[in-house]
C-alpha cells in the first residue's frame, strides 16, 4: 500500500467523471430493471464500441468526429432494431439483446486482429481509462449528461418507450468511452438494484462505490475500473443489507 497514488489532479477528474456518469445512469438503470431488460447496456455499449473500432480500422483518428458519428450513429441504429423487437417479439427481447452483444463484440475482436495493439484497445473499450479524465476532457460528457437528464425529467421522454432507447443510445456512447463497458454495465444496475426503488438510495451507493474504488486503485496500485466495479458490487451488496434490515426492524400496521 502506498500514498503515492492518491494524487488528486488525477482522482479529482476521475470522480468527476465518475459523478456525471451516475447522474444518467441511476435513473436509465432503474428503468432497466422496471423493463426486465437488465443486458441492454452491455448490448448497446459493445455496439457502441464496435462503432468505434470500425471508424478506428477507417483511419480515423479516435478521439475525432468522424470516430464520434461513428459510434452514435451505431448505438442509435441498435437502439433503434432492439426497440422494434420488442414491439414485435417481446418474449424473446432479452435473447435478441445478449445475441447482439456476442456478436457485436467478435465483430470488434474481427476487425482488430490484424492491429497489433488490438489487446490494449480491446482492454480499453471494456474497462475504459478513467484515470484519462481531464476537466475539460470531461465537457462533452457533461453536456449529454445535463441534456439526458432535462429530456429524462423536464420533458418525462421516460414515458416514452422510443424515447427511453434513443436517450438510452445517446448516454451509454457518451459513457463507455470513458469509463468502459464494465463500468457502464455496473453504475446502470447495481445502484438501481441495490436501491429498491429509492433514486437517492442508488445514488448514495454509486457515489460510495466510486470513491472507494478509486481510493482503493490509488492506494493499492490496481486498476482502476477493475477496482471501481468491485468496489460498486460491495456497496450495493451493503445497502441492500441495510435496506432490508430496516424494511424488516420497520412495525407492520395491523389491518
Amino acid at each position: 500500500m502506498t500514498l503515492d497514488g492518491l494524487e488528486p489532479s488525477i482522482l479529482l477528474p476521475a470522480l468527476a467523471a465518475g459523478l456525471l456518469v451516475l447522474a444518467s445512469h441511476v435513473p436509465l438503470g432503474m428503468e432497466v430493471l422496471r423493463r426486465g431488460i437488465i443486458f441492454i447496456d452491455l448490448a448497446i455499449a459493445q455496439i457502441a464500441g464496435l462503432g468505434i473500432v470500425i471508424a478506428s480500422t477507417l483511419g480515423f483518428a479516435v478521439d475525432g468526429w468522424r470516430t464520434q458519428l461513428s459510434a452514435v450513429l451505431a448505438a442509435l441504429a441498435g437502439a433503434l432494431a432492439l426497440r422494434w423487437m420488442e414491439k414485435k417479439n417481446p418474449a424473446h427481447l432479452e435473447a435478441v439483446i445478449g445475441v447482439s452483444f456476442v456478436a457485436a463484440a467478435c465483430a470488434a475482436v474481427a476487425l482488430m486482429s490484424q492491429d497489433p495493439h488490438a489487446g490494449e484497445h480491446l482492454q480499453e473499450l471494456l474497462v475504459g481509462q478513467i484515470l484519462w479524465s481531464t476537466w475539460a476532457g470531461l465537457a462533452p460528457l457533461a453536456l449529454v449528461t445535463v441534456g439526458v437528464l432535462v429530456a429524462w425529467f423536464g420533458l418525462n421522454l421516460k414515458a416514452s418507450a422510443l424515447g427511453f432507447y434513443l436517450l438510452f443510445a445517446l448516454t451509454v456512447t457518451a459513457s463507455v468511452q470513458v469509463v468502459g463497458v464494465y463500468l457502464v454495465f455496473a453504475s446502470l444496475i447495481v445502484p438501481a438494484l441495490a436501491a429498491g426503488g429509492r433514486l437517492w438510495r442508488a445514488y448514495a451507493v454509486g457515489i460510495a462505490g466510486y470513491a472507494l474504488g478509486l481510493l482503493a486503485s490509488g492506494l493499492f496500485d490496481l486498476p482502476a475500473g477493475a477496482a471501481i466495479v468491485l468496489a460498486l458490487v460491495v456497496a450495493g451488496a451493503l445497502g441492500g443489507l441495510l435496506r432490508a434490515r430496516a424494511t424488516a426492524a420497520t412495525p407492520r400496521r395491523a389491518g
